[in-house]
């Protein structure tokens, strides 16, 4: 499917057919010289068919990904088609400034490889055409850890809508209008969402199942939890228990 400037207006305002060229950036800066001799052995990921996965990629230098209205909406059109294309389905998401986080399920363990290729091939070419820059727009390799508990799972996706509130965006998470919150708490439709069953089993009904899960801001988070989740990402994976999954045993235990 071909992107059409008005796809996302449902939920995110009109947007013009075609984005007008804005005025050049400075392109990417250079990499650091490496002896091509020396070959750095990629660290092996963890995927589980079936098991959710939480994904952060952030902005070379931590600057920029996003810059207008268009470029949010871009992404979101070019996550869902990512995602149908890789078997993903998307539960959580947040787009920031530098930075997004996403919570999915992968069918299958070339899933995520396959989406995230395929959304940054075709963000990095939208954005440097409508920027008039080039070279790369984010830091390496994404960042993933396994989603291996219930616990987990909803205090990682109350973690990613509210970056917006850390961040000092704004005062209420429904007022962001570039996460899941919409979706999850509020039942405002949202096309990019396939809800994880363990969503659903919040309630029968979607109303009952949006109170519930708005019950999961009420209170907020122990410190040591946000951090656990915030660092989980760069951990190397391991067969044993991380400081991370330890930390998210004792804090919810």
């Amino acid at each position: 499917m071909r992107w059409k400037g008005g796809q996302y207006k449902k939920w995110h305002g009109d947007l013009p057919t075609e984005a007008s060229p804005k005025p050049a950036l400075p392109s990417a800066p250079p990499s650091q010289t490496l002896n091509p001799s020396i070959s750095m052995p990629r660290c092996a990921r963890r995927i589980i068919p079936d098991v959710p996965l939480h994904i952060t990629q952030r902005g070379v230098d931590r600057c920029p990904t996003f810059l207008a209205h268009e470029d949010f909406a871009f992404y979101l059109w070019a996550l869902r088609e990512a995602s149908v294309g890789a078997g993903c389905a998307v539960h959580s998401y947040v787009l920031m400034t530098n930075h997004v986080h996403l919570l999915l399920t992968p069918n299958d363990q070339s899933g995520p490889a396959t989406l995230m290729r395929s959304l940054g091939r075709r963000y990095v070419r939208y954005f440097n055409e409508r920027y008039r820059r080039t070279g790369t727009l984010w830091e390496g390799r994404y960042r993933s850890t396994i989603v291996d508990s219930v616990g987990y799972f909803f205090a990682c996706s109350r973690y990613i809508e509210t970056n917006p509130l850390r961040a000092g965006l704004v005062d209420d998470p429904g007022a962001y209008e570039w996460s899941s919150y919409r979706y999850n708490a509020s039942g405002v439709d949202d096309l990019l969402i396939s809800p994880n069953p363990l969503y659903i089993a919040l309630g029968a009904e979607r109303i009952v199942r949006c109170t519930a899960y708005q019950a999961l801001f009420d209170i907020a988070p122990a410190p040591a939890l946000t951090n656990a989740i915030r660092t989980a990402p760069r951990a190397r994976p391991t067969l044993s228990a991380t400081p991370y999954q330890q930390a998210i045993v004792a804090l919810l235990a």
